[in-house]
């Protein structure tokens, strides 16, 4: 019998057999896996959820600051705090024992929880300064840069392939925040050039942590948990919520901004109950946003849904424009220009692995490999 040759996997063209032994296949590692109804309902749940998520918490995270809020712990602290919600997924998606022969033991997991929650904690304090010293739009379209990053970290850490145009999506997103850093703008509140140059900086790093937590959590799912029932992703989100939560509790009250709590609440420009329910609304969007994150790397990739997180940024600067009034000239339309353009890239990037994929299949269903 003649010696069968294995299928290789490749992202080149596809190459036409020579005999129905010689096939080549092709592999779209980017591209979406082929999934039935229900796994395409819970992806689009999750971009949901991540889409209005996002888009609630950026905006009313500028409203906070806007009013009068100016605790940068407590802006920190509400992009974690609405963990508790986590406990009725939990209870609906029960935890199961793990399917690896090689679980990983408790004192693995918890490193993992409070290593994420620690990274996390620091991101959104980077992220709250950021907020606190630009306008929605301006940082909303830098935030685009955390795809360009997690094409780097991806590349690294989850084995994601170059190709010229995820780098060329690469190369618009960070030219599309290097624009905003070289364009003077009236800040919020009248913040300092300094301060706004500031918020640039922490945005930038925001982001680059961000996509760094982003490629952190898949490595996690599939190198060391290695589990796949839906309930890990809420008990990861919950626990490392938690030491977020924790960690801006105590940077709370070392920094002695928890005194000023109450004056601030009273000197909120709508009142005590807007002070409230903004805190609260910001905190249930935040996790919304967390939940449609984790799920869409469990489900797809850290990648994948950094992409998603990239198409939502445009929509925070129009409802900026319709609700805070925030100025939409013609260098911020070309860098959110530039920063479509790069998304566009890594989609058209899709499209192409996706027809090769098809491709290399109809050449398989077209020469089956017999033994001989």
């Amino acid at each position: 019998m003649g010696e069968v040759q294995e299928l290789q996997l490749h992202t080149t063209d596809v190459q036409e057999p020579s005999s129905p032994k010689d096939v080549t296949v092709v592999h779209s590692s980017p591209s979406l896996p082929t999934k039935g109804w229900k796994w395409w309902v819970l992806v689009g749940l999750n971009i949901t959820f991540l889409v209005s998520g996002q888009s609630i918490g950026n905006l009313l995270g500028r409203f906070y600051f806007d009013k009068g809020g100016n605790s940068i712990w407590m802006a920190t602290l509400v992009q974690s705090a609405g963990f508790p919600i986590l406990l009725l997924p939990l209870l609906v998606f029960p935890s199961r024992p793990f399917r690896s022969t090689k679980s990983p033991s408790i004192p693995t997991l918890a490193f993992i929880y409070i290593f994420l929650g620690l990274l996390i904690a620091g991101d959104n304090t980077l992220y709250s300064y950021g907020l606190l010293y630009l306008p929605v739009s301006t940082y909303s379209i830098i935030c685009a840069t955390q795809l360009g990053f997690n094409v780097i970290f991806s590349y690294f850490l989850n084995s994601q392939k170059f190709t010229h145009l995820i780098l060329n999506s690469v190369v618009l997103l960070t030219l599309s925040a290097t624009l905003l850093a070289a364009h003077s703008e009236s800040s919020p509140s009248g913040v300092s050039s300094r301060k706004y140059a500031l918020g640039i900086v922490f945005t930038v790093a925001a982001s680059a942590t961000y996509s760094l937590i982003l490629s952190l959590i898949q490595l996690s799912f599939q190198k060391v948990i290695k589990d796949e029932s839906f309930s890990i992703v809420f008990r990861m989100q919950f626990y490392s919520s938690f030491v977020t939560s924790s960690a801006c509790v105590v940077g709370l009250f070392a920094s002695g901004e928890w005194r000023s709590l109450k004056g601030e609440m009273e000197r909120f420009e709508t009142g005590k109950v807007s002070y409230v329910m903004t805190l609260v609304w910001t905190a249930l969007g935040w996790q919304l946003c967390s939940i449609g994150t984790f799920g869409l790397i469990f489900q797809v990739s850290s990648l994948f849904t950094n992409v998603i997180g990239t198409l939502a940024l445009p929509v925070v600067p129009i409802l900026a424009v319709i609700f805070f009034e925030d100025k939409m000239d013609g260098v911020k339309v070309m860098a959110l220009l530039m920063a479509l353009w790069g998304f566009a890239s890594y989609i058209y990037q899709n499209y192409l692995d996706d027809y090769r994929s098809k491709r290399g299949s109809d050449i398989c269903s077209e020469n089956p490999i017999k033994p001989e």
